[in-house]
């Protein structure tokens, strides 16, 4: 183990080690995000180390620091400077430059600032910003930098880029704060720039209330429109409201007539089968009535045929003899019975066939009555017609006029005397088709024979006659109208 201890070449490799370790220990460095390490000295080119670790190898390598932070700087011109307009300003402006962290321009900041205070920096890019202001501030008129401050930062800043990224910085942010001249130009401007504000605002509040008094007008005119629209709405809504419950009572009230049409005829209907179902019913039960009684003779019959045959077993020739007798007289009884219950029923029925043939007969009766008297009227309007058959040959000397008005003051009598005796009539009871229908078809038919007759006997027609005397009547109407006009 001494031995091994003792080779010269582990003694060299635990050397080696020791060393590396010594040079680890020594030479770890690291880097915050906002500084840079620059390790120079074995290599052409520096090593960076922003945000990371690295080794720097001790006394061969050197280790330098570049401050990545914001250099704030207050750039004021020194003197006052003329605009493109010849009027004198003083420019303040707020900057914030760093040392860029590009490679290239890393490495220039490296050669121009490295090891350098803040201030130091500061002060170099304060030096060249001012110089870039003080170029722009000739190159702009006054009013135009006034009233666009962010056009002249860009400027200058697009001008001082160049010239700082030769350093290695970079500008973040121009900011101007403020312009001053010494003869009061920019507040004039101001004023101006105050009238003209005033001006606008005066008209623009002028247009506004305009604007505002229209859309009120209109607004109202709208309103009222609408107001005049609802009302006219409601109204024709009312009139179709009205109209609906008219036509909703009417016809509720025709319903209101059809049902109580219908419950009176049903009602009617329902007394004339109530008393159709008594009479079938009253019949039914009489019917019923004999076949019972039938029945019962019958059933009466039978027991006495057994007891009969049960008295014939038992008693010898002398008693079935006696009891056949007695059988005998027995079935004359029942028979006679029977026939006095068929002659009973036959009776009932006879009685019946003669109400309805009494019925019949005073129906009969009523109709020749009727058609008695309507011949007897018949027969008087004839005799009327003849005789004014006779009256009219009688006055044909006072011409057509005066029979027509003879015929008008006879005619209505005659038809009354033809009807005359249908107010006699209190009720009429008619089978088949002889019913009222044929009364008054006789009534109506005297009443043409009348009309015929009178034209027969006096020789005219009474049709032309009557036409003509119509037309009369409307000439002289029309006569007297235009006298009296």
């Amino acid at each position: 183990m001494l031995d091994f201890l003792m080779n010269p070449g582990v003694i060299t490799g635990v050397l080696v080690g020791a060393l590396i370790l010594v040079i680890v220990l020594t030479g770890y460095v690291k880097a915050s995000p906002d500084t840079a390490y620059i390790i120079s000295g074995l290599r052409k080119q520096p090593k960076v180390l922003i945000g990371k670790a690295g080794i720097k190898i001790p006394f061969l390598e050197k280790k330098d620091e570049l401050n990545l932070q914001l250099i704030p700087i207050d750039v004021k011109t020194s003197s006052a400077v003329p605009t493109a307009d010849y009027i004198n300003i003083n420019v303040d402006a707020a900057v914030n430059v760093k040392i860029s962290d590009n490679s290239e321009r890393l490495g220039l900041a490296a050669q121009n600032f490295l090891n350098k205070r803040v201030d130091y920096i500061a002060n170099v890019a304060r030096e060249v910003l001012e110089g870039n202001m003080r170029e722009i501030v000739g190159r702009m008129n006054l009013e135009e930098m006034v009233s666009d401050r962010q056009k002249f930062a860009e400027l200058v800043k697009e001008n001082a880029e160049p010239d700082l990224a030769k350093m290695g910085l970079d500008i973040v942010s121009f900011n101007v704060q403020n312009f001053v001249d010494g003869n009061g130009v920019i507040e004039n401007l101001g004023v101006d720039n105050i009238v003209k504000i005033q001006k606008n605002a005066a008209i623009s509040r002028a247009v506004s209330e305009r604007d505002i008094a229209q859309a009120q007008s209109k607004a109202f005119q709208e309103a009222n429109d609408a107001k005049i629209a609802a009302e006219t709405i409601i109204a024709e809504k009312n009139n179709e409201l009205a109209i609906k419950k008219a036509e909703l009572k009417k016809t509720a009230d025709a319903k209101q007539a059809e049902a109580d049409a219908a419950y009176t005829i049903q009602q009617e209907q329902s007394r004339k089968a109530i008393e159709i179902a008594t009479a079938d019913a009253n019949i039914m039960r009489q019917e019923k009535e004999i076949e019972l009684r039938r029945k019962d003779v019958e059933v009466t019959e039978q027991e006495l045929d057994a007891k009969i045959k049960k008295q014939a077993e038992a008693e010898k020739f002398a008693a079935q003899q006696r009891a056949e007798a007695d059988l005998y007289a027995r079935q004359q009884n029942a028979e006679a019975w029977k026939f006095e219950q068929e002659k009973e029923a036959q009776a009932k029925k006879a009685q019946a066939e003669a109400l309805k043939y009494q019925m019949e007969q005073e129906a009969s009766g009523i109709r020749a009555k009727g058609e008695a008297e309507a011949k007897a009227i018949e027969a008087k309007g004839i005799a009327e017609a003849e005789a004014l058959d006779k009256k009219a040959e009688a006055m044909k000397k006072y011409g057509e006029a005066a029979i027509a008005e003879m015929y008008f003051n006879a005619w209505p009598k005659a038809v009354e005397a033809a009807a005359k005796p249908l107010e006699k009539i209190g009720n009429i009871t008619m089978y088949g088709e002889g019913n009222s229908a044929k009364l008054i078809e006789d009534v109506m038919k005297t009443t043409h024979q009348v009309n015929t007759g009178m034209e027969q006997g006096l020789g005219l027609n009474l049709n032309q006659i009557l036409g003509s005397l119509v037309g009369v009547k409307a000439l002289e109407k029309m006569s007297n109208d235009k006298r009296e006009d």
